[in-house]
Order: structure tokens, then C-alpha cells, then sequence
């Protein structure tokens, strides 16, 4: 008799899935709208690319600092509590972006932007084992991948807004004939007009954005969802951090999902500056992102497709490889081929995140998954480790008489190289299990 077919998700869910689903696109608008705000900063208040970068490292830090809260809040209470405080810190965040603009401190922003990553922290570490739960275990790493997939639409239109309505319109950006900055050599009072003018331009689509979050929370908080099967809200965080940390197949997950995650936001975050080497405007920068977002999205579609054949674990190791063929054009190659080559890059790291998600929390039951899914949203502070890093890299203007914005991307070379090893590792271990 033949085998029923499982549905990825059930009429039942279809609901709660879809305003779920809906999150993964919020948090991926941040993301990608915040980052070319690293070059922007750069320009309007007259840092350097290394300086600039803490706004990643106070955007990803803040998954560090309450990934684990919010798992420990969500196993005490409910993934519907989880996600309306996450909705509100992500609000709260947001809408600090017009005092920050009123007070002109860079420092005031990247506070801004640490409370936005507070309330991301526990929308991912909420909604990723909640999709996970939305079905049989068959198909949970499909459905994760579905969901997934929304999240570079959300992403697309961020860095649409960033290339049309924030780049675009920033006044400090503009260049003379000889392609130099007319800002930096304005009178102080010109360029403090300058500043008050291009600081309102980064922060109105943020304040927007409190706003349209305010909406969906209330949403949510209206809707019946789904509850924990069998959930024991008792606290035993001791116990499960000691058999989390003794899974070498979720602890080893974990750092390549680091690895990943760094390698994600270098690529995105630093094209405008290869781009700009090139001799391209940063708007038009922007849209080489936006290509490669594109390029990311199709490739997360195509994959979830390929994992109904192959192997999940085969399919992140080949995208692993391809990763690191891509990376090592950036790199060589001083010219446009080298940016087609990072545009190139996002088709191989669209499966990581979900593909490696899934695979560290296989086994592991509702509460163990609950913190594990804390654990790999920690490590998402790969993408605040990095870019400072790069940024520093870049800095030094050639390296080795090479362009220091091409030796920079090593660090996402090193990055693929983990995930492949990653990934050849937990095949064996699958395949120890089967033998």
C-alpha cells in the first residue's frame, strides 16, 4: 500500500503559518535596510568604515544578549507571548530613531538599533521552532525552508528603500566632477544643515516601520495560535544546556550557523564598498544588493525543491563549495567580474540558515529545541564579530599591493570553508547512524 504523502503544512495551520510566516519577512526588512545604513553613517557623520560597523555589531549583538532570555520567557509562557513582546521591543527600537535623529549621536542609533535586535532575538528564536512544531517531523526542515523564503522578500524591499529613498536622497553623498565628496570640504555650519537633512532621511522608514510592527502585534494578539504539544513550562535550563552542549551535532551546528551568518552580512554589507572601488555610487551599489537578493531568493525556492531528491545534508555541503569558488573570484579578480562574483555568492548561502537550523535541532525534543533555538540565534552574533573586522580590513586602502576591499573577503572565504566541513561531517554522521 502506498505511503500517504505528508503535507509540508495542513489545511489546520495554514493560518498560523501564514501570519508567522509573516514575521520572517518584518525581520528580514531590518535587516537588510540597516545594512548599507553602514555606509551611510560613514558619509553623514564623518567615520571611519571600521566605526561604522559597530551599527552591525550593535544590530547583531543584540540577538547575542536576549536570544537565550527569550527562549528561557517563551519555555516559562507561550510562542504567542514570545512573539507579541518581540513585536513590541522590535516598535520600540524602530520608532528611538527619531529622538536619535533630533540629538544627531551616532552613539543614540546604535543604541536604537541594539533595542530593534532585542525584540528580533525573540521573534527568531520564537518563530523558527514554531513553524518547526506546525506539522509532522518528516517534513519540518521543508516547512522551515518555506518560511524561510519569505524572509529575503521582506529583505528585497528593505534594500529597495535604502537605494531609493535613503541613498539616493542623501545629500553628503554627492561628488564633484573629480569624483571627490563635496561634503568634506563644506564649512561646518553647511555640513550641519547637511547632517540634520541626511539624518531624517535614514530614520523616517524606520519610524514607519515602528509603526507598521504596532499593527501586526495587534494582529497577532487577536489571533488563536496554536499551543505546545504536552509543553512543561518549568525552567531546567541546566539540564538542557548539558545535553545541548554534549550534541555534537547541534554544538557543532551552532558554529558553523556563526560562520554562516558572518560570511551573509560581510557579502551584503560590503558590496557598496567593492562597488564603490569600482568607481559606482552607492545608490547604484544598492541595486547590485538588491540583484543579489534576488539571486538569493530564487535559489532558496529552487533548493527547497532540490531537498524533495537530495539530501539536505549533501545540498548545504555543495552550496558550501560553490561558496567558497564564488568568494575566491571576489578576491582574485579586481574588475566587474569580481562583483558578479559576489552577487553570485547569495544563490550558494540561500539553503544555509534554515538547512543548518534544522539539521542541529534533529532529535532534539520541544524543550531542548525550545533553547537550542536560542543558542543558534546567539549565533547570529557572527555578524557582529566580522564586519568591524572587514571594515578594519578595508581601511588599510591595498594590502599586499592588492585592494584591501578584496583581500577583506578571506574572512567570508574562511566562512564557507567552516560550513563545508560542517557539512561533511554531519553526512558521516548520518551515515554512522545508517551502518
Amino acid at each position: 500500500m502506498a505511503k500517504a504523502k505528508i503535507p509540508v503544512v495542513s489545511k489546520e495551520m495554514l493560518v498560523p503559518f501564514i501570519l508567522i510566516t509573516s514575521l520572517f519577512a518584518l525581520w528580514g526588512f531590518a535587516n537588510d535596510i540597516t545594512n548599507p545604513m553602514v555606509a551611510a553613517f560613514s558619509t553623514v557623520m564623518e567615520i571611519s568604515t571600521a566605526k561604522a560597523s559597530l551599527v552591525q555589531f550593535a544590530f547583531y549583538g543584540g540577538y547575542a544578549t536576549m536570544a537565550i532570555p527569550a527562549a528561557l520567557f517563551v519555555k516559562k509562557y507561550s510562542y504567542k507571548k514570545g512573539i507579541i513582546v518581540g513585536l513590541l521591543l522590535y516598535a520600540v527600537g524602530a520608532l528611538l530613531f527619531y529622538p536619535a535623529t533630533k540629538y544627531e549621536v551616532f552613539g543614540f542609533f546604535l543604541v536604537s538599533l541594539y533595542i530593534l535586535t532585542f525584540g528580533l532575538a525573540f521573534l527568531e528564536t520564537t518563530a523558527n521552532p514554531f513553524i518547526l512544531s506546525m506539522g509532522d517531523k518528516e517534513t519540518a526542515t521543508r516547512r522551515l525552508n518555506l518560511a524561510q523564503a519569505f524572509n529575503p522578500m521582506g529583505s528585497l524591499l528593505g534594500m529597495f528603500i535604502a537605494s531609493n529613498f535613503i541613498l539616493s536622497a542623501l545629500t553628503s553623498d554627492k561628488k564633484d566632477v573629480a569624483g571627490d565628496l563635496i561634503y568634506t570640504g563644506l564649512p561646518e555650519i553647511e555640513k550641519a544643515t547637511i547632517r540634520s537633512h541626511d539624518l531624517a532621511i535614514i530614520s523616517t522608514p524606520y519610524v514607519v516601520l515602528g509603526f507598521v510592527v504596532l499593527l501586526v502585534l495587534v494582529v497577532i494578539a487577536l489571533m488563536k495560535m496554536p499551543k505546545r504539544n504536552n509543553a512543561d513550562h518549568q525552567i531546567k535550563a541546566k539540564e538542557t544546556f548539558k545535553r545541548l552542549l554534549s550534541n555534537v551535532n547541534y554544538r557543532e551546528g551552532v558554529v558553523a550557523q556563526l560562520f554562516y551568518v558572518a560570511a551573509q552580512i560581510m557579502c551584503w554589507t560590503f558590496i557598496i564598498q567593492y562597488a564603490d572601488r569600482l568607481g559606482i555610487p552607492k545608490s547604484t551599489a544598492q541595486n547590485y544588493n538588491i540583484v543579489a537578493m534576488v539571486v538569493f531568493l530564487l535559489s532558496r525556492f529552487i533548493s527547497t525543491f532540490l531537498m524533495k531528491y537530495i539530501n539536505s545534508r549533501m545540498l548545504l555541503t555543495i552550496f558550501a563549495v560553490g561558496g567558497i569558488i564564488t568568494v575566491t573570484g571576489i578576491i582574485l579578480i579586481q574588475g566587474m567580474l569580481g562583483l558578479y562574483c559576489l552577487v553570485a555568492t547569495s544563490a550558494f548561502m540561500s539553503l544555509m540558515f534554515p538547512t543548518i537550523y534544522g539539521i542541529a535541532l534533529e532529535g532534539l525534543e520541544n524543550d531542548d529545541a525550545t533553547l537550542g533555538a536560542a543558542g543558534l540565534v546567539m549565533a547570529i552574533v557572527g555578524g557582529a564579530l566580522m564586519p568591524p573586522l572587514q571594515g578594519s580590513i578595508i581601511d588599510l586602502g591595498t594590502v599586499a599591493g592588492f585592494p584591501a576591499v578584496n583581500i577583506s573577503f578571506v574572512l567570508p572565504l574562511i566562512s564557507f570553508i567552516a560550513i563545508t566541513i560542517y557539512g561533511l561531517r554531519a553526512i558521516k554522521r548520518t551515515r554512522t547512524v545508517i551502518a
